[in-house]
């Protein structure tokens, strides 16, 4: 019995007509409608390296019988759903708020 268990990958086009391939991280459905966190995938293993690792959330809406990912247009929905996203993936991979750590790091010893 052989299951693949890769990466689930989705390929966007922007507005130039360029395409661009990204990692569906997470996948949430609210009363307003489906979301997705999407991280950036390179083949330049450089690129990966400096990418900033911020998300890509995008609503997941129909269109001529099939799914289109959009940009959600309202800041108040977009910060929302935002934060959805970042708690739960805080809690999936045990990542800690990293604000007021910088305060208690090693005191300053120049001379």
């Amino acid at each position: 019995m052989s299951e693949d268990y890769g990466a689930d990958l989705v390929t966007v086009q922007d507005e130039d007509g360029k395409e661009h391939q990204f990692e569906i991280i997470d996948a949430i459905e609210t009363d307003d409608g489906r979301y997705v966190a999407l991280l950036p995938v390179y083949d330049d293993p450089e690129e990966t390296l400096n990418d900033d690792g911020e998300l890509i959330i995008l609503q997941v809406v129909e269109e001529d019988g099939g799914e289109v990912l959009v940009p959600i247009e309202e800041e108040e929905t977009f910060d929302e759903i935002a934060d959805i996203f970042e708690e739960r993936l805080a809690d999936l991979y045990e990542i800690e708020e990293m604000e007021g750590e910088a305060d208690e790091s090693v005191p300053d010893e120049s001379f």
